[in-house]
């Protein structure tokens, strides 16, 4: 699956193209990104410690993501942008034009469309999709149970197939049909609604697939061409695109992906079908007009919505997620975001509604989703941000009986398993085979970690409980002894 040349024998290289300055259109050179560079921080610090911070080239050797890109949002407009690292081995260094997969940075793109699609009539945010679909059906749920546009958009439809993992270059493509009834060559399960519509939030790609298959029946275009005039177009976003695989001319602009290892993808790039979920090639100035756009939309400055619907996509429906976006904060710390996850590509975009600030990082490493947050960090740091900034948290001991009982593995349905190990006596987490880091109590049944804002809350017998993070708030059980 991946290619056996190790980036990380090549530290040095890297941590030399870390420093490269970025195409000059954008390039700064100023204290505030000096400052941002040398001021990476964690999610969580333990009370009574000094807050550790890192420079952006020593985690980008770290955690072995060979390249990362940044846009600056200020009073929305791009205030900097710029490039560290390379696009692959001894390729070309990481500019502002270069392309990254966005992945579930899609989805709220994909929204935007749907929502002036059903401006337009297209659509209907409360009809039973069926009514919408006419080459395919999602078949009803539970009770006869039926989804809408509004349930699917906010992941509250009780439908299945949490994300998608792609196909490399090698692989037979499935149609997106064939995807949402999980039938040969699709590498995922069918898409079902299994739990009352409605009735909780669970994060569905799946619902997103089937959103796609609305858009594409009602609009008679193909996705990649409605979503350039829907939405690509009209916010300027010149170096985007929903075509999969990524068109010759512009595969020589894209930063290849790379394994937690920091090893490239055998074949490079893989293909999403599931456009609407995780197909958009773009970059971080890209998403930053995007979101830039989304701010004009809550402040009544643009026509690409009513008011009333531009109102309803940044409205809650549970669990903080809206139609598009995680939501969170309030008056002046009111914000929208969403995270991307692609095979080799990790990503974070992070925007104010009210006060126009925010930004976009973008990477082509497995190990960079705790390096957007870290970066974002020391962003709302320099700009004094009224969210995203480092937490402290008070440490307990445990016993050490009740410490090394926690050991094992354990699983989330729909979503993978995570680890917990007990290593010279201390508590070590590792989520979907992530590299180990330190598990901390802070009281004998909640245990957190410093790199991103996640909370582990045991039951009383110690085998099951619930994962927080963001708008996840999900059930785990004990699957297994952890691994040796």
């Amino acid at each position: 699956m991946h290619s056996a040349f190790p980036f990380r024998r090549t530290g040095l290289a890297l941590l030399l193209a870390a420093l490269l300055p970025a195409a000059p259109s954008f390039a700064q050179d100023s204290a505030d990104v000096r400052r941002i560079e040398a001021g990476l921080r964690p999610a969580v610090a333990i009370e009574g410690q000094p807050v550790p911070m890192h420079t952006l080239a020593a985690e980008m050797q770290r955690l072995h993501v060979p390249g990362v890109s940044i846009a600056l949002i200020r009073d929305g407009k791009i205030a900097w942008a710029k490039g560290y690292g390379v696009a692959y081995e001894n390729g070309p260094a990481i500019t502002p034009a270069t392309l990254f997969q966005a992945a579930s940075i899609s989805k709220p793109v994909s929204a935007l469309a749907a929502l002036r699609m059903v401006d337009a009539k297209q659509l209907d945010l409360d009809a039973d999709i069926d009514t919408e679909l006419t080459s395919w059906k999602l078949p009803p749920g539970p009770d006869n149970s039926h989804a809408t546009l509004r349930q699917l958009l906010s992941h509250t439809a009780g439908t299945t197939v949490s994300g998608f993992p792609g196909y490399a270059a090698d692989l037979p493509l499935p149609t997106l049909v064939q995807v949402l009834d999980g039938t040969a060559p699709a590498n995922t399960k069918p898409v079902r609604i299994d739990t009352a519509p409605g009735s909780v939030w669970r994060y569905s790609g799946g619902g997103y697939a089937v959103v796609q298959q609305a858009m594409i029946d009602r609009s008679g275009k193909p996705f990649a061409a409605l979503m350039l005039g829907s939405v690509l177009e009209p916010l300027g976003m010149r170096d985007s695109s929903f075509t999969q695989p990524l068109p010759a001319a512009l595969a020589a602009r894209a930063a290849l992906p790379h394994d937690e290892d920091g090893k490239p993808y055998k074949g490079g790039p893989y293909t999403y079908p599931e456009l609407a979920a995780a197909g958009l090639w773009t970059t971080p100035s890209d998403l930053a007009r995007f979101a830039i756009g989304v701010q004009a939309l809550a402040a009544g400055r643009s026509k690409l919505l009513s008011p009333g619907l531009a109102k309803t996509m940044l409205q809650p429906v549970k669990n903080g997620y809206a139609l598009g976006f995680e939501v969170e904060g309030e008056n002046k710390a009111l914000s929208f975001a969403h995270g991307g996850s692609n095979a080799g590509y990790q990503n974070s975009l992070y925007a104010f509604t009210r006060h126009g600030d925010g930004a976009v990082v973008m990477t082509n490493g497995d190990q960079g989703g705790e390096l957007t947050h870290a970066i974002m960090r020391a962003i709302a740091a320099e700009y004094r941000w009224p969210g995203h900034q480092t937490v402290l948290r008070k440490a307990v001991a445990l016993a050490p009986a009740k410490r090394d009982a926690l050991a094992g593995r354990y699983a989330i349905e729909g979503l993978g398993d995570f680890e917990i190990a007990v290593r010279e006596g201390q508590l070590m987490f590792s989520a979907r085979g992530s590299a180990f880091e330190p598990l901390y109590a802070a009281s004998p049944s909640v245990f957190f970690v410093t790199s991103r804002e996640l909370e582990l809350r045991m039951d009383q017998g110690g085998d099951s409980g619930r994962l927080l993070s963001g708008p996840y708030d999900v059930q785990f059980k004990r699957a297994g002894a952890a691994h040796p």
